[in-house]
């Protein structure tokens, strides 16, 4: 399996990838947006996206998830670690500054807090640690992967500095080609766009029929339409599996109050969901 991921060797997306599909090949992108397009343009390559943050929240990437539609395979709930890394001989007390993206910085604030480090946002974490290893500064030192300290031959001054240490990102596996996980007795989740017809109490009325037929709701956001503050797309996600007869009942009079709706994936539950 082929997967694209957002950033340069050692992110936390690619060592997501390698976690949960060992013998995977990696695919580095720049942007979130290319990691969507290339999945959308071959069908043997798929993407992994971060998708919220147990900590900081939603990433960001719902207008991705709108505009491409691609196929939801997977959920993976991944611990994410931050370490304190730095260059070979270096310690703590030599550091000044240090460099990572603005959620692992705003994740580890803690420590940094504690040991009066100046904060230098960046693009990415990987990005940072391979910055702090080309400048061969004991002065600096970057918030990264394990994986990361590994590639760029740099010292982990300091492990697990994140503030949270249940700190999990929620990423999805997507993909151009519809497959839909079989129903049996696992735990699964169905994820939907729509967008509402435009009339008074229309998101109570299209809600009416979760509750009439006793769906859990797990989650539910709007996003604006593009060069839109008036129309709004929703990104919700129950629990079950679409050929259960509640979903089935749900999303047929869900669809009645919908100018437009989009099934994007079924999917076995991340195990941590179970708990």
């Amino acid at each position: 399996m082929k997967i694209a991921y957002q950033g340069i060797p050692g992110s936390y997306s690619e060592s997501c990838a390698k976690q949960n599909y060992p013998e995977c090949e990696t695919i580095s992108c720049k942007t979130f947006d290319e990691c969507f397009e290339i999945a959308n343009n071959d069908s043997n390559i798929k993407t992994i996206i971060p998708e919220s943050n147990k900590t900081t929240g939603n990433i960001g990437i719902e207008y991705l998830i709108f505009k491409f539609r691609l196929n939801i395979y997977a959920e993976h709930f991944y611990k994410i670690s931050h370490n304190l890394l730095g260059i070979k001989g270096s310690k703590i007390s030599d550091i000044k500054n240090v460099y990572s993206h603005a959620q692992a910085i705003s994740q580890s604030s803690i420590f940094l807090k504690k040991n009066n480090l100046v904060e230098q946002v960046r693009a990415d974490t990987a990005g940072s640690a391979k910055y702090v290893s080309e400048t061969k500064d004991k002065s600096k030192a970057a918030i990264a992967s394990l994986l990361s300290a590994e590639i760029y031959d740099l010292e982990i001054l300091k492990k697990d500095i994140q503030d949270n240490q249940e700190n999990y990102t929620r990423f999805l596996l997507l993909g151009k080609d519809i497959m839909q996980a079989e129903n049996d007795k696992r735990l699964f989740v169905t994820s939907f766009l729509f967008k509402l017809k435009s009339k008074p109490a229309a998101l109570y009325s299209a809600l009416q029929g979760m509750a009439i037929n006793g769906v859990n709701m797990i989650k539910l956001q709007s996003f604006p339409e593009k060069n839109s503050f008036s129309s709004y797309f929703f990104l919700c996600e129950v629990e079950g599996h679409i050929d259960d007869q509640k979903i089935k009942n749900s999303l047929e009079d869900l669809n009645y109050h919908c100018e437009d709706m989009s099934v994007l994936g079924v999917f076995e539950a991340d195990k941590l969901r179970k708990k």
